[in-house]
This record gives structure tokens, C-alpha cells and sequence, in this order.
């Protein structure tokens, strides 16, 4: 099963993408995780996406596509969670034609629905495992009292620079201008659904389960 999670930054599509792995063996194709292994891979596609990225610019949809179809290529009858992308129709089309050329199929689209105010409470508070990457937030999910990870026992945890309630306003306008219409595209070919993002993570977890399994 081949899967898109969509929502907002901080909507908890990672923490339920990484859920996703644990329990049913899928791969998590994150953008900006493939674009960092890419760049320090030293194969040709990884020096192009270091070039792009020491100058400074944007990498390109046909990069993305072709560090997607490697890993497609790689492991081709695995389950795959696609989170950060596609963010526009162009990129959703190539995608399409992408798993269309592989012989796959894009099974489920869910979207994780938010409010905008409860999700800036919640970003505010967010930070992470500085090792394993282990999302924790101030009011729901604080750090451990002895200041180690529950998952991998580090000590370092960090806060984004832009996880603040201006950069966030701003981030929130991009992504509903960018990816709103993917909603639309994908409720009119029947693969849309949606679920409540600002739940208890078993909660959500619960609920995308309920999605996938329908």
C-alpha cells in the first residue's frame, strides 16, 4: 500500500508516519530526509542535489522525483508513506505517472485537519530529539524528567528557529495556497479522506488505521 499523509507543518504527519513504519513495516519517503541523504550519498544524483544546494537554491520536482524513483527502485514491493510531497498538482501528476511506470498505485491520501490557533499552541511548545528526532511538547509530551529520550536516551534536544507564531502564520499561508488543491484532486479520484490531526496520538493513530483499512 502506497500512501500520502497530508496536513500542515506540525499537523503530526511524521509522528504518525513513523508509527506507520513500527507497525506495518512501510518506508517513510520524507523530502527533506532524502534530500540530506542525497547530498551526503556522493552518487550523481546526491552531487547534483549538493550542488543545487550549496548555491542556494531550490531542488528542482525532477530531482525529487528521481531520489523517489531510486528508492521505489530499491524496494519495490514495499509500502511507501509519502510526506511532504507532492505540495503541488504539478508534483502530483508526476508523481502519478512516476508509480504508473514503476507498476504501482497510490492506495489512500490522508489528510490530517487542524485548527490553525490549537496548532500554533502546539508548534510553540514542540521540540526534538536532537538523535533520533523524537517529537515532545511542553504541555501534552514534555521531555523526561532525567532529560533523556525516551527512544534512544539522548540529551541534546533542539527547537526550530522558525517554530514561533509569525514564521508559523506564514508557513500555514504557503501551505493552504500550495496545497489546498490536492485535496480537491484527490477527492475526485476517490482517494481522499480526513481525520482530526489535534487528537491523542493513539487517538489519530486509531483513526488513519480506520482509514487505511476501509
Amino acid at each position: 500500500m502506497n500512501i500520502i499523509l497530508l496536513g500542515p507543518p506540525g499537523a503530526g504527519k511524521g509522528t504518525q508516519a513513523r508509527i506507520l513504519v513500527d507497525e506495518r513495516g512501510m518506508i517513510q519517503l520524507s523530502t527533506g530526509d532524502m534530500l540530506r541523504e542525497a547530498k551526503d550519498s556522493g552518487t550523481e544524483m546526491g552531487k547534483k542535489v549538493a550542488d543545487v544546494m550549496a548555491r542556494g537554491e531550490l531542488v528542482t520536482d525532477e530531482i525529487v522525483i528521481g531520489l523517489i524513483r531510486e528508492k521505489l527502485e530499491a524496494n519495490p514491493t514495499a509500502g511507501y508513506i509519502f510526506d511532504g510531497f507532492p505540495r503541488t498538482l504539478k508534483q502530483a501528476d508526476a508523481l502519478s505517472e512516476l508509480l504508473e511506470e514503476q507498476g504501482q498505485s497510490l492506495d489512500k491520501v490522508v489528510e490530517l485537519r487542524v485548527n490553525d490557533d490549537a496548532l500554533v499552541e502546539r508548534i510553540t511548545a514542540r521540540s526534538t530529539c536532537g538523535s533520533c528526532g523524537e517529537v515532545y511538547n511542553d504541555n501534552t509530551k514534555p521531555i523526561p524528567a532525567d532529560g533523556k529520550c525516551s527512544v534512544c536516551g539522548g540529551t541534546e534536544f533542539k527547537r526550530r528557529a522558525d517554530d514561533n507564531a509569525q514564521a508559523l502564520q506564514k508557513r500555514l499561508m504557503e501551505y493552504y495556497k500550495q496545497t489546498s488543491p490536492l485535496i480537491g484532486y484527490y477527492y475526485a479520484k476517490g482517494q481522499h479522506s480526513r481525520v482530526d490531526g489535534l487528537g491523542e496520538i493513539g487517538d489519530v493513530k486509531s483513526a488513519i488505521a480506520e482509514k487505511l483499512d476501509a
